[in-house]
């Protein structure tokens, strides 16, 4: 064959895999927007009638190395709107820094890119100010998954943690349920050796002893509601905290720039405080100086 007809037939051949390509991965992310919306209908009772005085559903899983919380949630802002701060393959890693600042455990976060990839540095510590040393760094690797007019995935993975955690995992995927409305399910997870292990009996057995999380049981002579403890209890309420920052960053898109920071903050530590017996842990004064303060360093430290 000549070299002019054999060029033509390999760009035919790479035109027609990409093609193949591009297809696959819209019927992949047809059928997964089809799956969550069928989740949707199916969570109807559930989103209803609930404690959290909100459309909101949530789970949580535990086996002898992992952890996992998840949440389905209907948001009450267009689809477009969490898309585009959430899957915008160039802002998107930079407003996840913006929305995991919240969460009183993440110190500091700072996207950058790594060739073809993004990653966020994210530093994680105790729920009181201290020096970025006293923290652990975790490196996230954002990823998007799938991407449709309706529907998006997307995922922050980090391979260890600290105390020998791993497999760190934040997954968010969306579907637009019209309405102007968004159903969103976040996946929260990590897995955990025996150091792992002994580490989270001591944090139970000390500074997290007498924590429950949202899953309860209603005592059938007493009529009191006796909620989870324990490593369940812990993920529920981390993956409650990423689901109110998620909710927080969405809200204050609507205010001026040079409002929406601190409306973030006042959001999220107000939503966390319908929910005291399991967030709570600082005062308002507190959490808003704190978190002034880390969002400063943000903007500097690397």
């Amino acid at each position: 064959m000549k070299p002019n007809k054999l060029t033509a037939v390999l760009t035919t051949l790479l035109v027609l895999c990409l093609c193949w390509h591009g297809l696959a991965a819209h019927a992949a992310a047809a059928d997964d927007a089809r799956s969550l919306r069928d989740t949707y209908r199916s969570l109807t009772q559930q989103l209803a009638h609930n404690p959290f005085q909100r459309e909101l559903y949530l789970v949580s899983e535990e086996t002898s190395s992992t952890l996992k919380g998840d949440i389905y949630a209907v948001m009450d802002y267009p689809f477009a709107t969490v898309n585009g701060a959430l899957d915008d393959p160039v802002r998107g890693p930079g407003n996840w820094c913006d929305v995991l600042i919240l969460h009183l455990n993440i110190k500091y976060c700072h996207a950058s890119s790594n060739g073809n990839a993004s990653v966020l540095t994210v530093n994680l510590g105790r729920k009181v100010e201290e020096a970025l040393s006293s923290t652990y760094r975790v490196q996230f690797d954002y990823r998007p998954v799938e991407s449709a007019p309706d529907y998006f995935k997307v995922e922050l993975s980090a391979d260890s943690g600290p105390l020998s955690t791993k497999d760190y995992r934040i997954v968010l995927e969306t579907v637009s349920i019209g309405g102007g409305r968004t159903f969103l399910h976040l996946t929260y997870s990590y897995g955990y050796g025996l150091a792992g292990r002994l580490a989270m009996k001591t944090y139970l057995a000390t500074l997290g002893a007498g924590k429950v999380g949202f899953t309860s049981t209603r005592d059938q002579s007493s009529g009191q509601l006796h909620y989870i403890g324990g490593v369940r209890g812990l993920v529920e309420r981390n993956t409650m905290r990423y689901y109110l920052a998620i909710d927080a960053y969405l809200g204050a898109l609507a205010s001026p720039p040079d409002k929406q920071l601190a409306q973030r903050f006042a959001a999220w530590f107000d939503a966390t405080e319908q929910y005291p017996r399991q967030l709570h842990e600082v005062d308002r004064q507190d959490y808003l100086q704190m978190k002034n303060n880390e969002y400063q360093r943000q903007q500097t430290a690397q």
